[in-house]
């Protein structure tokens, strides 16, 4: 639905927001919205690195919406057979996650001093509360229904949390390619429950081990394994990298909304979204 503006700007309700055309009069401002992103920064303290607080947590929630644009993108594409597409969507993804990395190392210029400014003024709020973080690892197939119960007051990021659970995963994507190709996968792992955590299987790993033993064959599947590896490999090393610096400002006190603090994020990093990529390396 359109209705003009000033007789040139027309607005059309796109993707669930405004889209406004400016033809001839439209500015860097006005196509980034750049009045409403940095004007977000609302500080609860008089702390000047609570700044610093915010945006790299805000950044990081915009280059996580990048990431989950891609890999839902990729995941599509790998569905429908069309794997060169999907190649381009993953190599972005890494670096989007480099990116991700990088912000630690920003983070970490916070010292525990700093942060004890302003922390209890932040509630029970906590980055384990970040939804898209989760659509990420649902995304790559590591799912617990459990950690749901934390949206339920908020019941549309409660729904699109729930449905995104029993989606396939990238992975579960790549393992119905395998099948479509030929390889024999246990019929269990191409019907089960997409809602569980993804477990390890014989029938993957051996499909996978003849891909790498076979490369000029099959060489679209191995380059779809190599990207695989490519962002399961940086989101460990974001994993680490959010682990060292939350206990370097916070050391082992538990975090803000009682959340197990680096504890939890030692135990999280033994995890593998693709396990039988990982295994094959020793086997080849």
């Amino acid at each position: 639905m359109t209705h003009s503006m000033d007789g040139k700007n027309e607005c059309a309700l796109v993707n669930g927001g405004i889209h406004v055309d400016f033809t001839e009069d439209m500015t860097y401002g006005d196509y980034l919205q750049l009045d409403k992103v940095l004007n977000s920064q609302i500080r609860v303290s008089d702390h000047h690195d609570e700044m610093l607080f915010i945006i790299i947590h805000q950044s990081s929630e915009l280059w996580m919406k990048l990431i989950l644009h891609e890999v839902y993108a990729a995941k599509y594409a790998i569905l429908k057979g069309d794997l060169e597409p999907a190649f381009k969507m993953l190599a972005r993804v890494s670096r989007i996650q480099m990116q991700l990395i990088q912000s630690w190392d920003v983070l970490s210029t916070l010292t525990p001093s700093e942060y004890m400014e302003f922390r209890d003024r932040l509630g029970r709020s906590s980055g384990f509360q970040s939804y898209q973080h989760r659509l990420i690892e649902f995304a790559f197939g590591h799912k617990k229904e459990n950690v749901l119960s934390v949206y339920k007051h908020q019941p549309h990021l409660y729904e699109k949390l729930l449905y995104e659970l029993n989606q396939k995963s990238i992975y579960d994507a790549s393992i119905l390619a395998l099948s479509k190709r030929g390889f024999k996968i246990n019929k269990e792992m191409l019907e089960r429950d997409w809602s569980q955590d993804y477990r390890e299987d014989k029938s993957v790993e051996e499909a996978w081990l003849t891909v790498y033993r076979d490369v000029n064959k099959y060489w679209d599947l191995y380059e779809l394994a190599e990207k695989l590896v490519d962002i399961e490999s940086k989101q460990q090393q974001w994993r680490f990298s959010h682990m060292i610096t939350v206990e370097r400002i916070i050391g082992s006190k538990r975090g803000t909304g009682g959340s197990a603090g680096v504890e939890y994020l030692k135990r999280v990093m033994d995890h593998r979204f693709f396990p039988e990529l990982w295994q094959i390396r020793t086997k080849l």
